[in-house]
């Protein structure tokens, strides 16, 4: 199976939380059924990228970067590369890479879907169409900051940092409802 074949099932297979997500869900799945390179950063004006919202549950924790490019704190995560073969895999592989965490678990389906324009770097002036998954790191495992972040950080789910982007507290409160 393909990085396309298996995106278009899991967001096939996925049930929409709510209509907006839905919406999106049936935007995504029209973008890749029209374009085969629909994953690549290069398709324009959007391809899909794969993020991870990594969580402490031992103590209602997340793990966010204060992205260097966009210089917001984000879930993290980023494009699909050559050697992924699933969705969910190319977040855990973004997790992995940007906190040097290990024996991270992913859930294979997403938890929301999240389109933006980007303002900024390489892909400035295109949309990602962010795939957004629920990662969970095991408690007291030490992360490191990638060249992609100018900081790395716990936050409570509960005490975001200011400014963050409303994206990325939506994505936390739809894990904290699912799990409490």
């Amino acid at each position: 199976m393909t990085l396309h074949q298996d995106a278009t099932d899991t967001l096939t297979r996925w049930t929409p939380p709510d209509a907006d997500q839905a919406e999106l869900r049936e935007h995504y799945l029209r973008h890749l059924a029209a374009h085969e390179d629909g994953l690549v950063r290069s398709c324009r004006p959007e391809h899909l990228t794969a993020s991870a919202l990594v969580v402490d549950p031992s103590t209602d924790r997340v793990l966010l970067t204060l992205h260097r490019t966009v210089g917001r704190w984000l879930q993290l995560g980023g494009h699909c590369e050559d050697g992924d073969t699933t969705l969910a895999g190319a977040a855990l592989r973004e997790a992995t890479e940007e906190s040097g965490l290990t024996d991270l678990r992913v859930d294979p389906m997403p938890l929301q879907l999240s389109r933006h324009l980007l303002l900024a770097g390489g892909c400035r002036d295109a949309y990602h169409l962010d795939v957004q998954f629920l990662v969970t790191a095991d408690a007291g495992t030490r992360y490191v900051v990638s060249d992609e972040s100018d900081d790395l950080a716990w936050f409570p789910a509960a005490e975001l940092p200011a400014g963050i982007d409303q994206s990325v507290v939506d994505l936390v409160r739809r894990v904290y409802r699912q799990v409490g």
